[in-house]
């Protein structure tokens, strides 16, 4: 017999909704088939076999909130006929179908491997079952999956050996850093109000954003952007391509101008890591969408690289999928910057906390007609206040201020930013 585990579908993943099965007892599958659905904290995956056989038992049924990483869900007869128990199993022979909600303890899982210095190694849960078959020392392998996460492909012809032994790991948080009273202890008595409970999304925003301000040292730089050229380049370059039926919006070039000042200020497309500041290779650009229940941030990979067109038929395609919770996660992980864009809601200005490890965020408000001194002279003009909000362990102010700098003349003179 063999185990299906909950998988851990991100690093950070503790624990899941199993949404939907796409098996059932009797069924015979095939490593790669789509087994089941599993909602986490930022979107609905398909969760794949890994191993053949017929499926025995469904340990968890669907809708079962809060299933922990690494607890069973399911189980595998072996192709080969192998009818073996596992060894929970086989210390109850004549035990009664367990509930689905209430899966007993889980034989023990693979590791999760630590380097010398306990830091964590992060591997796929596929990486880590075949390192454990296959006594692969994971500290030892080089991954080439998203930033590096071990992929089963990375273990082909890795030497095998006593792996070394997990470090311990701390404590799984728990959601809340420290003790909050209740309602009632600070004095809003029950029955005034309906409680909504925490969802995996809400709960995970809550402790990433806490731990984020926090922990980081963070201060905001405001400038004012004068738009006017923009809108006027916006309202051509559309025209231009409404045959391909692509309309570019004015966060799109707010993301274009932001990878190309990213590449021209390298020190402020950076990281904050205990071995040393991470300088990155592209400018991944992370956008913030809202969608029911939280918020999340998928990336424009290289979008220093790409053209308006490409980001604004990106950015739409991203946003839709975020909102119909179908993204993977490598399309919401890892960014090097984040644009936070409130100004469709008349927000003039706002600082936005900090998406570790990233170095910076910027939150960007609506265009309107303001005041404005030209030579001397009051006019009128369509400005746009954004707000950097920096590590200061990684992007200092002069850093952020060059940024800035570099960023005000390409979204007040976009053809700096086409040429």
């Amino acid at each position: 017999m063999t185990d299906i585990l909950m998988p851990a579908l991100s690093p950070t993943m503790e624990e899941g909704v199993l949404a939907k099965w796409h098996v059932k007892v009797g069924d015979t599958v095939k490593a790669g088939d789509v087994i089941a659905e599993i909602e986490t904290d930022k979107a609905t995956m398909e969760v794949e076999a890994v191993d053949e056989g017929e499926v025995t038992d469904i340990l968890v049924a669907e809708g079962t909130e809060g299933v922990k990483v690494n607890t069973p869900i399911a189980r595998l007869k072996d192709e080969g006929g192998a009818t073996a128990p596992s060894p929970k199993a086989a210390a109850t022979p004549a035990e009664a179908p367990r509930p689905a909600t209430a899966p007993a303890a889980a034989p023990k899982a693979a590791p999760v491997p630590a380097k010398a210095d306990g830091s964590r190694v992060f591997a796929s849960p596929l990486a880590r079952r075949l390192a454990a078959q296959g006594n692969i020392d994971l500290s030892a392998v080089k991954g080439t999956g998203p930033h590096g996460r071990i992929v089963k492909r990375d273990l082909e012809g890795a030497p095998t050996g006593a792996a070394k032994p997990a470090a311990a790991s701390a404590p799984a948080a728990t959601g809340e850093p420290r003790k909050v009273q209740s309602l009632a202890q600070m004095g809003i008595p029950d029955g005034s109000y309906d409680l909504v409970p925490l969802d995996g999304m809400r709960k995970a925003i809550a402790r990433r954003l806490t731990d984020s301000f926090r922990d980081v040292p963070h201060f905001p730089l405001t400038i004012d952007c004068r738009i006017d050229g923009l809108l006027a380049a916006r309202v051509k370059v559309n025209a231009l391509l409404e045959k391909d039926g692509v309309k570019v919006s004015v966060n799109d070039f707010v993301i274009k101008a932001s990878a190309m000042a990213l590449k021209a200020v390298p020190e402020a497309n950076a990281s904050y890591s205990p071995e040393g500041i991470a300088l990155h290779h592209h400018a991944d650009v992370a956008m913030a969408v809202a969608i029911d229940g939280g918020l999340i941030t998928p990336i424009i990979r290289k979008a220093e690289t790409k053209t308006l067109s490409q980001i604004a038929t990106e950015s739409k395609d991203l946003a839709k999928r975020a909102r119909d919770r179908k993204l993977k996660p490598e399309e919401f992980q890892g960014g090097t910057f984040s644009v936070s864009n409130l100004g469709m809601f008349g927000i003039q200005s706002f600082a936005s906390i900090i998406n570790e490890p990233q170095g910076a965020i910027m939150s960007v408000g609506a265009g309107e007609q303001r005041p404005v001194v030209v030579n001397g002279q009051l006019a009128v003009a369509t400005v746009m206040t954004v707000t950097l909000t920096c590590d200061h362990r990684v992007v200092d102010g002069a850093i952020g201020a060059k940024f800035l700098q570099v960023f005000k003349a390409m979204i007040e003179d976009p053809v700096t930013m086409l040429a």
